[in-house]
């Protein structure tokens, strides 16, 4: 990389035909590009240029190395120039493994608003609820929640979202309001069906507790839960985004407001650093986007 560089003073110094005009087009000193260009003579074994205090002159080495040399250096100019147009308008099909529930319920407007903005792209988009291997199977990223298991995987924070507990003014009518964290035991909770014992971490201000939370629905879709609880099943843990329809349509109901559970932590999971445009740009898009919907955390 360092030859190169050294490459691309020789040729600047040969277009301008002085060292001084060269140096101010930098913007390093006289004498350090006079420097640069030794190094590389030295380099090659063979002179360059003819320097007097007048004019320069190009060697008989030098016409061949110019002519090699400017030709590297503008198809490298070239290559920059052509993947800033591709960053600018991105080509190809983005392959993303999704959760579909949070995909359904907040994903889809911000995928269709990405994709107006980027008609050079086209989606394949993986709901399913397997763990799809970025290492083996051709997806770009995945998008996934909650803690990560150590894979390896590059993990970029997109955000968190924020959780609280909602009921139907149709079961606290039928059941009553709990007026403290400790009453959720006499109430039929919603859980999730990896929570064995169901426990939901609560916190306020800088209180925190974990209670036992039992019932008769377990599931493993948020979809699921968050219209059984619009239908009065009983008391859900939700994120505030997902439900701020139903609250405004008062299907639901915001209960020990001064409450809150553990956020949920949003990752975009990729198998390298090195991104593609249409990867790097859709993150990105997420992260601003989701940025009004949620605690951001990124990174």
């Amino acid at each position: 990389m360092e030859l190169l560089n050294h490459m691309s003073y020789f040729v600047e110094v040969v277009k301008a035909r002085s060292f001084r005009r060269a140096a101010e087009a930098l913007g390093m000193p006289n004498s350090t590009l006079s420097r640069k260009i030794n190094e590389l003579e030295q380099h090659i074994g063979l002179r360059l240029l003819h320097r007097t205090t007048r004019k320069i002159e190009l060697t008989e080495a030098g016409q061949v190395y110019y002519q090699r040399s400017r030709r590297i250096i503008e198809e490298a100019r070239l290559a920059h120039e052509q993947l800033g147009a591709i960053l600018a308008q991105p080509q190809g099909i983005l392959r993303v493994s999704l959760p579909a529930d949070f995909a359904v319920l907040m994903l889809t407007p911000l995928i269709k608003a990405f994709a107006e903005h980027y008609p050079g792209i086209g989606f394949d988009l993986d709901l399913t609820p397997r763990n799809v291997d970025l290492v083996s199977e051709p997806y770009d990223l995945a998008i996934r929640m909650g803690s990560l298991p150590d894979s390896g995987l590059i993990a970029r924070k997109l955000g968190a979202l924020s959780r609280s507990l909602y009921a139907s003014p149709d079961y606290l009518e039928l059941n009553g309001t709990p007026g403290n964290p400790q009453a959720l035991d006499q109430h039929q909770c919603l859980v999730m069906r990896q929570d064995k014992p169901a426990h939901w971490h609560l916190h306020r201000h800088e209180e925190r507790i974990s209670v036992r939370a039992s019932g008769r629905f377990q599931m493993n879709s948020i979809g699921m839960m968050r219209r059984l609880a619009a239908m009065g099943a009983g008391i859900a843990v939700l994120a505030d985004s997902i439900v701020e329809e139903d609250v405004q349509n008062n299907k639901l109901i915001r209960i020990l407001p001064g409450w809150a559970a553990d956020p949920v932590t949003i990752y975009a999971l990729t198998e390298t650093r090195l991104l593609p445009a249409k990867t790097q740009l859709f993150i990105a898009f997420l992260r601003e986007k989701l940025s009004g919907a949620v605690d951001n955390c990124a990174t």
